[in-house]
């Protein structure tokens, strides 16, 4: 689909939706993509929902902002604004137009036989029930076990250990990662919202990116970006049974204990350590050198260097205190 089907098709589901126009027309510009505000380019449209996001609008090269009217004295008057009662939401179907197919993990059925694995990627151990589809790249020194998937445009470092019953899609793994058995990476991540009793499916576009040095134990699963990437820093250790949802950022040398789950789009810095069964809510920022205690449940921004314990999470002498 073109730049300008597009556009008119962009034109007619807000005008179906009932979403108002600024001034400005969007007939004046080419809607090349939907994107998040801080990766939009000139003829993107993004949106803007949240005054946590502030930062990041203020920097923003997208030339047309979905907000609600509440937001709206935050944008530029250089940009091309529309309001919505539902802003996330009609993004959400704006975005759906552009990925029509973000759905739902493609399964493309184009996989490479053991004879072409085996021509095309020499050096590479693998076992018995190996799915390799096309366009895939795999350094050196890689070992698979059984039943593993790793689907179309993946990449795979030097020196990866892959266990059995693997599933990798939508994501790039730098040297020497080890995936434990039974991780799924990269598929799409858990977005919907309910309107008027029907459940709309947010669409996730983004990769899941593995630095170099971490470890992702058994039966864990990182979900792929909704717009943006899934990241994990390098020497990073994931225990058995965690979850990383959309979007997450985690920094350097962090290690989570089993059954830790993260929320969406929050950030953690370098060296955290989170006991387990702790859970950590969406859209927040935790500091460098943060200690959680396990079962804890994080649901503000934690600064540098504090230790939590608890539910609501709180200083670790507090909760010793209280708990006397």
């Amino acid at each position: 689909m073109n730049s300008e089907k597009k556009k008119y098709l962009l034109h007619f589901l807000l005008n179906k939706n009932n979403i108002l126009f600024n001034k400005k027309k969007i007939d004046n510009i080419f809607i090349k993509n939907a994107t998040d505000l801080e990766k939009s380019k000139k003829n993107s449209i993004s949106f803007f929902s949240s005054f946590k996001y502030l930062s990041q609008l203020k920097k923003t090269k997208a030339s047309v902002i979905i907000t609600s009217d509440g937001l709206k004295k935050y944008i530029s008057k250089k940009k091309i604004i529309i309001i919505s009662k539902n802003p996330d939401l009609d993004f959400a179907k704006i975005f759906c137009f552009f990925y029509p197919h973000s759905y739902f993990s493609k399964i493309s059925y184009k996989n490479l036989s053991i004879n072409e694995i085996k021509k095309k990627y020499k050096n590479l151990n693998f076992g018995l029930n190996f799915y390799l589809e096309y366009n895939v790249k795999i350094g050196k020194d890689v070992h698979i076990g059984n039943n593993v998937i790793i689907k179309e445009n993946c990449i795979i470092g030097n020196n990866v250990v892959i266990g059995s019953n693997v599933i990798i899609e939508n994501s790039i793994i730098d040297d020497n990662v080890h995936i434990c058995d039974g991780a799924v990476i990269g598929k799409k991540g858990f977005g919907f919202k309910f309107i008027d009793d029907v459940c709309y499916r947010i669409p996730h576009i983004g990769r899941v990116i593995i630095n170099k040095g971490c470890e992702i134990g058994s039966n864990s699963v990182i979900d792929r970006g909704s717009i943006g990437d899934t990241i994990l820093g390098e020497d990073t250790f994931l225990d058995n049974l965690v979850h990383v949802a959309h979007n997450v950022h985690i920094g350097k040398r962090c290690v989570f204990a089993a059954q830790v789950g993260i929320a969406g789009s929050t950030k953690i810095g370098n060296n955290v350590t989170i006991g387990g069964q702790a859970g950590i809510s969406g859209h927040l920022n935790i500091g460098n050198n943060v200690k959680i205690g396990g079962k804890s449940g994080v649901i503000k921004n934690v600064k540098d260097n504090e230790i939590l314990m608890g539910y609501p999470a709180q200083p670790f002498r507090e909760f010793v205190k209280n708990n006397k």
